[in-house]
């Protein structure tokens, strides 16, 4: 699996888990959990953006790969000026996008998100659209030229996995771009599963940043997402369905009789 590389943006990914930056007790913690989670793309709010230095970029450790969302935008011209806010303020050309009016279940308009995503892609910005597994918003932001798709698992923040698991299938099936599982996962078992599935990466905030022990739920997440791409890799055996198939022949036990 040391040669296993995920191809974004112009990049080479050794780390299929990516993480975030919100919700941690203290921002102390993230260097720390970076390491542990052996992630090389990290997301934080522009909002929480305030230079170089300061606030949230002064925790995130050099090597790290910025993706900046644009949390709080509505609208797909809010979302496009809060991507290039984020590139003057020098976090990179690489922007996840977030476009979302509903403020009881923070579901992303697919409408919004892929005319925002149209637009930053004429930008010269990567683009990573999170959208619900909706597979015509998904064809739309590829059409448009996103760089991967980043479905939700279940409602962000909620903890309550892959929901949305029929759909992302049909996303991954049917979409000839990486498919980042993004908000929702609530544990590591669920991050597998869906690298069985064959996303290509799973991004973690809130089931590591709300773990009593931050550092070890990282660690636990990058083994389970190495665990489920490499099962993947390897070929799932087939399931069988209207009976049990024996893993033993039923013929041949001791005492019986055999023909030569």
């Amino acid at each position: 699996m040391a040669d296993d590389i995920l191809h974004l943006g112009g990049a080479q990914l050794h780390s299929r888990l990516f993480i975030g930056t919100g919700k941690y007790g203290a921002d102390s913690l993230i260097p720390e959990v970076c390491a542990a989670a052996g992630a090389e793309v990290i997301t934080v709010a522009m909002r929480r953006v305030e230079g170089e230095s300061k606030g949230i970029q002064g925790h995130i450790p050099a090597h790290m790969r910025l993706l900046p969302n644009t949390s709080g935008a509505r609208t797909a011209a809010e979302a496009v000026r809060l991507a290039k806010l984020a590139r003057a303020a020098g976090c990179g050309n690489w922007i996840k996008i977030e476009c979302i009016a509903d403020t009881r279940y923070l579901l992303p308009d697919g409408y919004e998100t892929a005319k925002a995503t149209e637009l930053l892609v004429k930008e010269g910005f990567v683009v990573l659209p999170y959208i619900n597994p909706d597979l015509y918003v998904a064809r739309d932001c590829a059409s448009a030229g996103a760089a991967a798709v980043m479905p939700l698992g279940a409602p962000i923040g909620t903890n309550r996995g892959l929901r949305t698991k029929e759909m992302l299938g049909i996303l991954i099936e049917e979409i000839d771009l990486p498919i980042v599982v993004d908000a929702g996962i609530g544990a590591p078992s669920q991050a597998c599963e869906a690298m069985e599935m064959g996303a290509a990466a799973c991004l973690v905030n809130t089931a590591i940043a709300s773990s009593p022990n931050a550092i070890a739920m990282a660690q636990a997440f990058k083994l389970a997402v190495q665990a489920g791409r490499a099962a993947y890799c390897a070929g799932l055996g087939a399931e069988h369905y209207g009976g049990a198939v024996a893993s033993s022949p039923l013929t041949g036990f001791l005492g019986e009789e055999r023909s030569a």
